[in-house]
């Protein structure tokens, strides 16, 4: 087989197999158009889930593809788009919150729907409210045993019955994700001191966990280095205890 002498960056010609240098093209086409593939596969999913929504609570006749010959997407998620800042501003205003109230007096003298609604719409408020702060924080835990951290996203301190149950002291609660999908994972209240809250973003927070490590947060400092501040901390405060 055909070899290239290839020149390295210390100066040294190396001779690469043309079998080589084939597989290392492929593996570098691979890295750029695998992310667009995806990327493109998933923007396209979601616009046509969108898209399969709203159709059905258009009238034809105000639908594009009665008039065209070819399908327009995206137009089920501009329509969406418009009708959620409609029914925003409608219940910004007086009339509007008083058409939601008398709503949701309907859905509360429902037996089953009632507890639905009402949990389905505290995640939502507690999820796209602009003012609080659950899930917008990230911290450090020691977990699953003593010198070992791992990272949870702090949410609301506990309330109601819970707060009375737990021993004295100022308690959080935390959600810690499952690498890599961390839709699934564990829900902790601890004590405050037993969580460090490190500076780094959600976003970043998710992507290292999804990538189980791979990919390292661009902005922030490495994890080893949060860890070993966040075990200085710990001591200090278990030694002022």
């Amino acid at each position: 087989m055909n070899q290239v002498n290839e020149p390295t960056l210390d100066g040294v010609v190396h001779k690469t197999g043309i079998g080589a240098r084939i597989r290392a093209w492929f593996l570098t086409g691979l890295v750029i158009a695998g992310p667009l593939a995806v990327t493109a596969s998933l923007v396209w999913w979601f616009v046509d889930t969108i898209d399969n929504w709203v159709k059905p609570l258009v009238p034809p006749t105000l639908w594009p593809d009665t008039y065209l010959p070819i399908r327009v997407p995206g137009i089920g998620v501009i329509l969406a788009f418009v009708g959620l800042t409609l029914l925003g501003f409608l219940a910004a205003n007086l009339a509007g919150r008083t058409l939601i109230k008398l709503g949701e007096t309907i859905l509360d003298r429902m037996p089953v729907v009632r507890g639905l609604y009402k949990s389905v719409k505290q995640i939502f408020e507690t999820i796209f409210s602009q003012s609080g702060t659950s899930f917008r924080r990230v911290g450090l835990v020691e977990f699953p045993g003593k010198g070992m951290w791992t990272i949870v996203f702090i949410s609301a301190p506990p309330a109601g019955t819970v707060a009375t149950a737990l021993p004295a002291g100022e308690h959080i609660s935390v959600f810690l994700p499952c690498t890599p999908n961390p839709t699934t994972g564990f829900y902790f209240f601890l004590p405050a001191s037993d969580v460090i809250e490190i500076p780094m973003t959600p976003d970043d927070a998710a992507k290292l966990i999804m990538s189980a490590g791979l990919i390292q947060p661009e902005t922030q400092t490495a994890l080893g280095m949060l860890a070993e501040t966040a075990r200085k901390q710990k001591a200090l405060v278990d030694s002022a205890a």
